[in-house]
């Protein structure tokens, strides 16, 4: 071997591609969270090959991707350059990222690794993230992070409305004994009002540059406590009192506006924005569609929609989707379901920050009942849902002067 091959082999780069080619496409999100973990820079190749990446050749890394079964290959500086050439010359970009994000999930304390889809998909990956819940946030926790997550929570004080299915059950008794706990120890003789104030500090953690990320149930329980931030909506199985009156001032939720609040607590949904109902008679041979956007005109969407498929099977949850209706017209629309009133998966800018909403439970699981078993993510490692997730994940790493929002 002579001078200048050494010299290019010692320069080599890893190409971790992201099309159908790549044999785990989760854990790749997390060999990538961990190169920018050591402060290794890590380019995202957005809408190249289903978002590939370009990581620095090191030793570890290299053994990170063959630990964790993700497809790669070596490639010389030629090779590298042919890339970006080709990236030039089509609907791609990309993307630095610099920073590993410090990661949040707001969850209840107890709560089973199943309850969240991204917990499960932040273990599988091997991303790591601290749990934290109201107590942290009422002690102005949130700065500490980059990207905070919320999923299956009632941020009105409801208790995820399972009062008519499950008021007998042990595991609902223990939440409502915890979350009562939680208020008075916090200074609140109401659970619902305890709820409005972590709604309000998460919107401030967003206005002030946060990044926040919701499924589930999350997406419009805490539109809702904004929205009626300081009015009791709650019935009385909840708080021992009828409801109060007062306005809703839509100009307080960052996604939706115009929708209903529903307050009988007979009724498992709570509000007109969710989809669930439709969805259901549906069935689960439906498919929703992600939105195709310009990688160099519009960088953040085109990253959180990043995936090696066009279309991704429809998931139940608490709240399914969102009622096209009920959304603001500045919401940037990610993916939506053909020939039908939902909205998948949205984001939005708030003050400084930005959040993302996809609805549903489990990308895997289309129904999730209580009680149901855990999802084993090894078995679908190239789940393009669950992709979703983890494009979120990567998404604060990006250096925000390169972004146009």
């Amino acid at each position: 071997m002579n001078i200048l091959s050494i010299f290019f082999a010692l320069i080599q780069r890893i190409f971790v591609p992201m099309d159908m080619s790549q044999t785990n496409h989760l854990k790749a999100y997390g060999v990538a969270y961990r190169s920018l973990e050591v402060g290794l820079e890590v380019e995202w190749l957005i809408n190249y090959r289903g978002g590939s990446f370009i990581l620095e050749d090191n030793s570890g890394i290299e053994d990170d991707l063959k630990r964790s079964g993700v497809g790669y290959s070596l490639i010389s500086p030629e090779k590298e350059a042919l890339i970006k050439s080709e990236i030039e010359n089509m609907n791609a970009d990309v993307v630095l990222l610099h920073k590993a994000p410090k990661v949040a999930v707001y969850q209840t304390p107890g709560a089973q690794p199943w309850d969240d889809a991204v917990v499960m998909a932040l273990d599988y990956a091997g991303i790591s993230y601290d749990r934290i819940w109201d107590v942290e946030v009422m002690e102005d926790k949130l700065s500490d992070y980059e990207w905070v997550h919320l999923h299956h929570e009632d941020f009105t004080g409801q208790y995820g409305k399972f009062w008519a299915s499950y008021a007998n059950t042990q595991w609902y008794k223990d939440q409502v004994r915890l979350n009562e706990e939680t208020a008075r120890l916090l200074g609140y003789d109401k659970v619902w009002k305890l709820k409005h104030e972590v709604a309000r500090k998460l919107y401030e953690y967003v206005e002030n540059g946060g990044y926040l990320f919701a499924m589930c149930s999350a997406t419009d329980t805490w539109e809702i406590a904004l929205a009626a931030y300081g009015r009791d909506i709650v019935a009385s199985p909840f708080d021992g009192d009828p409801v109060g009156t007062g306005e809703v001032d839509f100009s307080r939720s960052p996604a939706f506006t115009d929708f209903e609040i529903i307050m009988d607590p007979n009724i498992y949904e709570h509000s007109t924005i969710d989809v669930s109902q439709e969805a259901h008679l549906r069935g689960e041979n439906v498919f929703f569609r992600l939105y195709e956007f310009s990688a160099k005109e519009d960088p953040v969407p085109s990253m959180l929609v990043q995936n090696h498929v066009g279309t991704v099977r429809e998931f139940l949850g608490q709240c399914t989707g969102f009622r096209r209706s009920c959304v603001r017209s500045e919401i940037t629309l990610l993916g939506d379901v053909p020939g039908a009133d939902e909205i998948k998966y949205l984001c939005g800018n708030l003050g400084q920050g930005s959040f993302a909403y996809l609805g549903g439970h489990d990308p895997e699981d289309f129904t999730h009942y209580v009680g149901d078993p855990p999802t084993d993510l090894s078995l679908f490692p190239n789940s393009p849902g669950y992709r979703l997730i983890l494009n979120n994940v990567l998404f604060p790493a990006a250096k925000k002067k390169e972004l146009k929002t």
